[in-house]
């Protein structure tokens, strides 16, 4: 079973699906207005009855829309530090090139936005949580 995760904004979206191992299986930043025709494909494409999204500003109102979505548990969790956490986890993925290495990367903003980094990290940590339960 893969699990997706959400982190809503007011014009885009982090979001990503991972397996029950902590694999990226689909990780992407989409616009909110395309919200609910991006989850359904995703979710008839990878299988997934959960999905895990941030309590953040605009949470509630994803999750009134989510509700459209057929046979799809929402699970909110907190999603305190996530976007400082997915900044360097972006670095991580990307490290900087050129000049930019000689930089930490603490000082430096990726060039593109890390939304779906925190999508990931949201799930890491609910699929932490749940094998923590289980020992």
């Amino acid at each position: 079973m893969n699990i997706a995760a959400l982190d809503p904004g007011r014009d885009k979206c982090g979001f990503a699906v991972l397996d029950m191992d902590g694999e990226i299986l689909c990780q992407r930043v989409i616009e909110t207005k395309n919200l609910i025709n991006e989850v359904t494909a995703a979710k008839a494409e990878y299988g997934f009855s959960r999905l895990l999204m941030g309590n953040g500003t605009t949470s509630k109102i994803a999750h009134k829309r989510l509700d459209e979505v057929p046979d799809l548990e929402i699970i909110v969790r907190d999603e305190y530090r996530t976007t400082e956490l997915a900044r360097g986890e972006y670095w991580k993925a990307h490290p900087p090139k050129g000049w930019r290495r000689l930089l930490p990367v603490t000082m430096q903003v990726p060039p593109v936005p890390v939304d779906d980094f925190v999508a990931v990290i949201l799930a890491r940590r609910f699929l932490k949580e749940q094998e923590e339960k289980e020992s």
